[in-house]
């Protein structure tokens, strides 16, 4: 996903959920996040941290969080490239709903071990 498809205006949204999914939706984004708030994380550290996660989804996920403005991408000159990922002061804001959809996600998971 380019710059470009992030150059949306409030009325191309029916409802402002609508806007917040589009922007965080899909499966791996959330927690990319997630692990984001911890600091600071290498592309491979990512990886690491989410090893379900293809490196090709993994690159699109982080590209659109940096094309919406939630993620810092930081690329250092040297051999080999070493590239780090943070969270913008924006991207913080988002913390206690992906706070909120872990807390969710335990009960959850703790109700399906209960059935």
């Amino acid at each position: 996903m380019t710059k470009k498809s992030f150059e949306k205006k409030a009325s191309d949204y029916d409802c402002s959920v609508e806007a917040a999914l589009d922007v965080i939706g899909g499966k791996w984004k959330g927690v990319i996040l997630f692990h984001l708030f911890e600091g600071t994380q290498r592309f491979g550290e990512l990886q690491r941290l989410i090893p379900n996660v293809t490196r090709r989804m993994l690159t699109l996920s982080l590209r659109e969080l940096e094309a919406a403005g939630l993620v810092h991408r930081e690329v250092y000159k040297q051999v080999p490239p070493k590239v780090e990922y943070s969270l913008t002061g924006y991207g913080q804001t988002l913390k206690p709903i992906i706070m909120g959809l872990r807390s969710w996600g335990d009960g959850y998971l703790a109700r399906l071990e209960s059935e």
